[in-house]
Order: C-alpha cells, then structure tokens, then sequence
C-alpha cells in the first residue's frame, strides 16, 4: 500500500495517477453494538463479513490541462475519492500520487472558523494552503469581488447560508493558481450568474494547463465543461473516456435501475397493484 503523495509538477508526467486504489471500512464498530457484542460477531461470522469496500481496484491517470468529471449514483464512492485525492483519506491498499498544488473545498470548507468573519477566513485559509500573508492579501479584493456575497464577508461565517460558503470557498480555491482543483458539487452552487462565472473560471485553471477533477450530479455541466469522465458504480469504475458516452451509460443504468426497483415494488405489493391498476 502507498499513501497519498504529493510530488513537485511536471509537465511530462500526469497531474494525478491512481493506481488499484482501494478504500475499505471496517463496519463491525457501530452505535448499535458494544464492543463485546462486536467481538461476539467476529468470533460467529467471520473477519470479513462486516468489511465494506467504498472503493476497490481503481485506477487511472490525469494529465494537466484535463478536466475529470466523476459521476455515479449516491454512495457509488465519488466524494470518497476526491477525499483521498485531497489527502483527508489514507488508501487502504494501492497508489496515489497528485503532483502539485491541491486547492479543495474539502480542505477549505473544513478550515473555516464558524466564529470568524468571511474576510478574516480568507486570510485563514491562504494560511491553511500555506501562501505568503501578503501575496494572500493582495488576492483578497478579488476573492471577494468573485465571491458577491456584499455586506456578508465582515459578517461571522456562522451567519452564511451553505450557498454563501460555498461561494467564498470556491473563490478562495480558484485562485490560488492551484496544480489540481478538486470540486464536490459546487458548481451547482448560487444563481446562474454566479454559475457561469464559476464555469469560465474553472476552463480558465484548465487551459492554464491545470489539471481539475470534479464530482456532480447535472450531466450537462459534465458534457460541456469536462473532456473525460468516470463512471462510478459500487465502488468500482464502469466506465471512462468520452464524457457523453460516458453520461449516456449512467443515464442508461440508472434507467434500468429505476425500473427493477418499480418491478421490485410492484411485485411485494402484488395483490393490492392488481386491484387498483386501471383496466384495458
């Protein structure tokens, strides 16, 4: 197994590259069970039966200048691998190394002090991402301009909506000039204003021959922002390359999943669908 590294940037190797990565949690330890009742599980059903494999045997590589969505249904492991690429989570078996910079609203988003003022976390996390107070000072009136949350940013961040922290992490993130952007949904953030702001930033750190990774639910900003796209399922990658073919098989999955679970339904409520189903 090796750790998450974080190696200086080359122009001749990928920005990120992945290899067997595989998170596994270890589910025996619950608030429901006591630690005795936990040891008795063990010893009746085995060391393996409450392993869950968040993600397993996952591999690939992204090249500066790239922009990766990775996309899947709910719990198919997409927030945990932007998790590991940041560095919050430790693989549990293979490699990952990410070559540069990283700027995350994970990272920033965790930073931030409830009881302080937009303004005051600004200059919190340019400490947090290690930046010169000064250079950080001088990106302030920008980060703010971007931000447009007005009277809000003298304001605690106690007091801000989750679209309003988003907004500051997301200006504060972009522009840092990081190597590796790593983005959880956050441009589904704020009105659409904002919305477009956030995609030309974004093109603009990957032309800048960044390289940008992002996790979302809306397939259109995945077909028109990224040039490479992962399917997640279960932990594992299904599929990757074109970002419209790769948005055309998930829809197509999660059309036929939507359907087995109707069936599924129908099929335990049987008797009482018969009776209500309209006549033909």
């Amino acid at each position: 197994m090796k750790p998450n590294t974080l190696s200086s940037p080359s122009a001749s190797l990928p920005a990120i590259e992945v290899a067997n990565l595989g998170i596994k949690y270890n589910l025996r330890l619950t608030r429901r069970n006591t630690l005795r009742e936990s040891f008795k599980n063990l010893a009746s059903r085995g060391s393996s039966q409450r392993d869950f494999w968040a993600l397993r045997n996952v591999t690939f590589k992204l090249v500066h200048g790239e922009s990766l969505a990775v996309i899947g249904p709910n719990g198919a492991g997409k927030s945990t691998l932007l998790q590991v690429l940041a560095g919050i989570i430790m693989p549990s078996e293979g490699s990952v190394d990410v070559r540069g910079q990283i700027s995350s609203l994970l990272t920033l988003g965790a930073g931030f002090d409830q009881e302080l003022t937009g303004r005051q976390n600004i200059s919190l996390a340019g400490a947090f991402l290690g930046m010169d107070p000064g250079d950080m000072a001088r990106r302030t009136p920008e980060i703010i301009s971007f931000a447009d949350i007005g009277q809000f940013i003298d304001a605690p961040i106690k007091t801000y909506s989750s679209g309003m922290r988003a907004r500051l992490g997301f200006a504060i993130a972009t522009s840092v000039d990081p190597d590796v952007l790593l983005l959880d949904e956050v441009l589904a953030t704020g009105d659409q204003t904002f919305r477009a702001k956030s995609k030309a930033r974004v093109l603009e750190i990957a032309a800048a021959a960044k390289a940008v990774v992002l996790v979302t639910h809306d397939m259109n900003w995945v077909t028109e922002f990224c040039n490479r796209a992962i399917l997640l399922e279960s932990g594992k990658v299904i599929a990757e390359g074109d970002p419209a073919e790769v948005v055309k098989i998930h829809e197509e999955h999660s059309e036929r999943d939507r359907l087995a679970k109707a069936a599924a339904l129908a099929a335990a409520g049987g008797s009482d669908l018969a009776a209500v189903a309209p006549r033909r």
